[in-house]
């Protein structure tokens, strides 16, 4: 992972890999068995992670509305 793209929590990692699965899921994306994306269309992996920002920028919109900033 590039130094730019360095989580500040450990179990951050395994809930974005889940994330992944679980939104490739509901885009009908069939996620590889091996867990190597690299055959996937990059259409598709865009796709992903188009989602996954949208996602987590929305649950941060609503921490921030409801007051609670959180900690890292």
């Amino acid at each position: 992972m590039a130094k730019s793209n360095r989580l500040l929590l450990g179990q951050a990692s395994r809930a974005l890999q889940d994330m992944k699965y679980e939104i490739a899921g509901e885009l009908g994306i069939t996620p590889p068995a091996d867990g190597y994306w690299g055959f996937v269309s990059s259409y598709e992996n865009g796709s992903i992670g188009g989602s996954i920002t949208k996602r987590l920028v929305r649950y941060a919109q609503e921490r921030l509305a409801q007051g609670d900033a959180g900690s890292p």
